[in-house]
Formats: C-alpha cells, structure tokens, sequence
C-alpha cells in the first residue's frame, strides 16, 4: 500500500498499511530516510506513525500537487534505501514496589506472580516502531499477550519520568513527568529526554530495547552516575 491524501490546508499523508507490522515500519522507516535525503524545498517536517507518515509543506514554496507528483516518484526507490543496522539499547529497571505500583496487579490480572511479569517483561526485545506523544516516549512493540492490561480506569495526574508502564498490549518508558493512565511496573534510572544531552533523545524508532531487572542499590548507583554523566547504557548491534 502507497496511498497519498491531503492532510488538512498545508499537508500530506503517506498511508503504507493498516495494521502495525516489522514490514510497515521499515517501508516508513526507508521513506523518511529517503525524504531526509531528498531534501525537498518546501518541505518542513514529516511526522511517522505506526502505519503513515504527514508531510508538513509550505505551500508558498511548493504546491500540493507537485508535492504529491515529487512523492509518487519516489515510491520505486525505496528498495534501494540501506537501513543502518539496528541497535539494541538496555534499559536497566527497579520493578515493583513505590517504583512499581502496578506490578501487583499486573501479575493478578494474568494469573501470574510479580517475578514472572518481570521475567516475561524483561525477556524479549522491543522494536521502537515510533516516537510518541511528549519528547522521547518510545512506542515499543513486541510484548507478550500473557502480561497485557488495561489502562487506568482513572489515569494519574502525576508519573515520574522514568516509569515504565503497560497498557493493553503495548509497554513504554515516560521520559518526562508527565499525567498517564498506564499500568506502572518499574521505573529506570535512565534519562531517557535530556534537552542538555548533545543527543537529548536517547532512543530511536527502528532500534531496539531490552530491559534488565536492577536492585534499590543499583538504581541509586545508575541514578548517580546519570547526573554526573558517567553512566553509558550498554548497546549492541542486533542481530537479525
């Protein structure tokens, strides 16, 4: 699927499929590569979703139509785009407890104990298919059905940066304090936003997280080596 809309006065929307998908996300992520390339004049920004990408153009410079033409164009070339190899990013997290709140009834809905969430939640990996709604949360997919839950009938005004959370069958990591609904099982040290960091956003859509259960004292430790800027989280090339 390559279908191409209007998105409202001053834009355009590249819909690839209708479902969330490892392929989709590729072909999305191969366009915006493609697009950064291109550099086409007028363009401003272009947002990705899970399954579309908005182009934002300024209509003084290049006109709907022309846009769309440039775009159709470039729908044969996608294939020779090269990703760069994925990466995999570990998220080390202090599950349970004041840091945790939810991870009890996590485990009670799924019939299971809080170390088995943990073990589940923590054994896999999880492709960032995007970037989300404050700067830095990442959308990750790949988490297992048997630790799904629902959001929070009554979301909270207040979640600490770090938090890490499920809702339904998604988990993702608040890089800001932020209001929430979802079910909060850990919290990690890591900044994952810092706008005083030379890359304020510690993560990328189309790399990979996985996440390792830490104790109270290696928290504090993490936590400690963060501000003074002496903490490197562990990444490795992933292997496909």
């Amino acid at each position: 699927m390559f279908q191409i809309s209007t998105y409202g006065d001053t834009g355009l929307r590249v819909q690839f499929g209708e479902t969330i998908s490892k392929n989709t996300n590729e072909q999305i992520r191969n366009f915006c590569m493609y697009l950064k390339e291109e550099n086409i004049p007028g363009v401003i920004e272009w947002i990705p979703t899970y399954t579309a990408v908005s182009i934002i153009y300024d209509p003084y410079y290049i006109l709907y139509d022309s846009l769309k033409k440039r775009i159709e164009s470039m729908q044969n070339q996608l294939s020779a785009i090269e990703l760069p190899a994925a990466e995999v990013i570990h998220i080390p997290v202090l599950y349970g407890g004041e840091k945790g709140p939810d991870l009890e009834q996590v485990a009670y809905l799924n019939g299971l104990d809080e170390s088995e969430v943990i073990s589940i939640h923590s054994g896999t990996d999880y492709l960032i298919y995007m970037m989300g709604f404050i700067p830095g949360f990442p959308y990750l997919g790949g988490m297992s059905d048997k630790i799904a839950a629902p959001r929070l009938s009554n979301p909270r005004p207040k979640i600490p940066l770090g938090s890490v959370g499920i809702a339904g069958e998604q988990t993702g990591i608040y890089p800001l304090e932020s209001p929430g609904g979802w079910q909060i099982i850990g919290q990690t040290p890591l900044k994952i936003y810092d706008p005083n960091r030379e890359t304020p956003i510690l993560l990328r859509a189309g790399n990979y997280v996985r996440f390792f259960a830490i104790n109270a004292a290696e928290f504090a430790a993490i936590e400690k080596d963060m501000e003074a800027g002496n903490y490197i989280p562990h990444m490795e090339k992933r292997k496909e």
